[in-house]
């Protein structure tokens, strides 16, 4: 027994089945020079930007983050952000997210309690 079988599949094969496929909504919109857009994010989100360089900022961090045209932000559910173009040129956002999945309420609690990783209750 010294070689796995062939029929052994590793991690990614044998739970591939197991995820669901969610279709991927993108909303596209531009920040226009001297405006600051802001909304709290509803799921779990890829900020993408092009023209203009992105002004970002979150209610849960002290920093501000400058985003070039060309590269990715990640975005967690539950955070409010504001963003703005900088310079006298419009910045072309893309937010891309999964839709979310249909389940019932004790779904939806086990992924909150999932979320907040407080892992199983310990023995006294």
């Amino acid at each position: 027994m010294d070689q796995a079988s062939p029929q052994c599949m590793d991690d990614a094969q044998l739970f591939a089945h197991q995820q669901e496929r969610l279709p991927k909504v993108v909303v596209h919109f531009p920040v226009t020079p001297g405006a600051t857009l802001t909304w709290r994010v509803e799921a779990d989100s890829t900020l993408d930007v092009k023209g203009a360089r992105l002004w970002l900022t979150r209610i849960c961090s002290p920093y501000d983050h400058w985003i070039a045209p060309g590269q990715t932000f990640q975005l967690q559910r539950g955070e409010r952000i504001w963003v703005s173009a900088d310079g006298d040129r419009a910045a072309q956002v893309s937010l891309t997210y999964a839709l979310p999945a249909k389940g019932g309420i004790f779904k939806r609690w086990l992924t909150r309690l999932a979320c907040l990783s407080l892992g199983p209750p310990t023995p006294r």
